[in-house]
């Protein structure tokens, strides 16, 4: 995103053409009623479920990141234009940043909606991007450090009455001992050492046996939640 944003948006303009299109009239004030009227008024369309749905984000984290980027950043105030007219509010603009992110959206699919064209949706993305990395770098994109972890572990056996490492399960295998249980697992996991994944290329049949069994446990346990599901 920020090499196209250098190499092509900041670019000057070429020379100009003999005909020239004509500057759309999006209307960027009905964009932005449209986008209040669906999601931010009192009696909006969508609830905060719907819009956690839409945006992959709760409501109350949007709202906390659209009203830190217009209180520090001139790109998200609102500004008009030379002609008078009222350029896009940090709403429009953050919204549009989020969705492109978020679902993976085309930058010229808000041109309908929001009223928005693909080079002010793309440079509201990379903005966004950068004034998120600024303003809440320090406290959310940092290492968890020890004190941390524990909350976090104290915080999902509370909820899920679960705990968030293994559990001490001693046992001895080949005259081994180990501390604590492991779980079977698939490759995507961390290399955890309570996480035991299959073997990928077995070629002993001790490890072609133990990958299949283990297949066949975790289809086991991925149908049963499928039919919890379900129901």
């Amino acid at each position: 995103m920020y090499q196209y944003y250098t190499d092509r948006l900041l670019q000057p303009d070429p020379a100009p053409q003999l005909t020239r299109r004509a500057a759309l009239n999006r209307d960027r004030e009905e964009g932005h009623r449209q986008l209040v009227n669906d999601y931010f008024a009192d009696n909006c369309v969508y609830q905060p479920s719907d819009f956690n749905r839409m945006f992959r984000l709760r409501k109350n984290v949007f709202e906390r990141i659209a009203n830190t980027m217009e209180a520090r950043y001139e790109f998200f105030q609102l500004r008009y234009d030379a002609r008078g007219k009222q350029a896009f509010t940090g709403l429009q603009k953050c919204v549009a940043a989020i969705k492109l992110m978020a679902m993976e959206e085309s930058p010229d699919s808000f041109d309908d909606y929001m009223r928005m064209s693909e080079r002010t949706a793309r440079e509201s993305l990379y903005l966004l991007a950068k004034g998120v990395v600024e303003t809440f770098g320090d406290q959310y994109l940092r290492k968890p450090s020890l004190h941390d972890m524990q909350q976090l572990y104290a915080a999902h056996e509370e909820k899920h009455d679960f705990p968030g490492k293994a559990s001490d399960a001693p046992f001895t295998v080949n005259g081994n001992e180990y501390k604590f249980g492991y779980y079977l697992t698939h490759g995507i996991y961390p290399p955890y050492s309570t996480f035991v994944k299959a073997f990928r290329h077995p070629i002993d049949l001790r490890d072609k046996y133990f990958k299949r069994r283990q297949k066949g446990a975790c289809k086991d346990v991925e149908r049963a939640f499928g039919l919890l599901k379900s129901k």
